[in-house]
């Protein structure tokens, strides 16, 4: 779908997306596009098919190999898109694993590498990107976490913490950012929204079947339904909405 020039709410500004190469990541490029705002990849996987759709869309898109969990990669990302584009405005922290193991059998080197993909990569990006947001005078800082930290859903002890940090984090770091203009707001995804590339993005018909009889709505959650959400914690108009976690699950957890 075309956006007309004067619905763009995002013209010109610049979002970052990390992890974006396939999946829900690609729709948020492509939704944001839509919304005139210029497209940064940042992944450690091919993004060349990201890219082409956004720039179909009209966006001029910068691409980069960056590895959230990396410092010096991170840095290198900021100093890249300020180098290009004079500004950085939106940040969409989409990088993440997820990952079953009953805690028994979990190894602390599981526990930590869940932590770092998680939760320390967010605070890598957010640190890299704040000094041009304060300076711009706005920033959108959109992390995804997961409905799991709502329903407690087992065998995912490290994933679940790792996410509820994920909510701490935006908690805290709003009551220090929003009077210069910033927010910084979690979305807690549902299971059927979680990327699977080895399943074309989508996940199998019998954790469909598990799942869905406890949804509201009767549907798997598709990455345009998180896009959506995404650019409606971008635009400017949604200012006012700082620290929060906004749950889109089609209504498994009643959060």
């Amino acid at each position: 779908m075309q956006i007309h020039e004067f619905e763009r709410g995002l013209q010109g500004r610049v979002a970052i997306i990390t992890g974006a190469a396939v999946g829900n990541g690609r729709a948020f490029c492509e939704r944001l596009a839509e919304e005139g705002a210029h497209i940064v990849i940042a992944d450690i996987a091919d993004a060349s098919e990201t890219a082409k759709a956004a720039e179909a869309i009209g966006a001029t898109v910068l691409s980069l190999n960056v590895d959230a969990t990396n410092p010096d990669d991170v840095q290198k990302m900021a100093a890249e898109v300020m180098k290009r584009f004079g500004r950085i405005d939106i940040l969409v922290h989409n990088v993440g694993k997820y990952e079953e193991e009953p805690f028994e059998l979990l190894s602390f080197d599981q526990w930590r590498q869940m932590l770092d993909l998680n939760l320390n990569s967010l605070f890598l990006t957010t640190k890299a990107v704040l000094p041009a947001m304060k300076e711009g005078g706005f920033g959108r800082i959109i992390a995804l976490s997961s409905d799991t930290v709502w329903l407690g859903t087992p065998y995912l002890t490290h994933y679940v913490t790792a996410k509820m940090g994920v909510i701490g984090f935006v908690r805290s770091l709003a009551s220090e950012v929003g009077k210069y203009g910033i927010t910084a707001n979690a979305i807690t995804v549902g299971l059927t929204a979680i990327q699977r590339p080895e399943q074309g993005g989508r996940v199998s018909s019998s954790i469909l079947e598990h799942i869905l009889p406890s949804q509201s709505v009767q549907r798997a959650d598709e990455p345009h339904d998180i896009a959506n959400v995404v650019a409606f914690l971008a635009l400017p108009a949604s200012g006012i909405i700082n620290g929060q976690a906004l749950n889109v699950d089609g209504g498994v957890a009643r959060h």
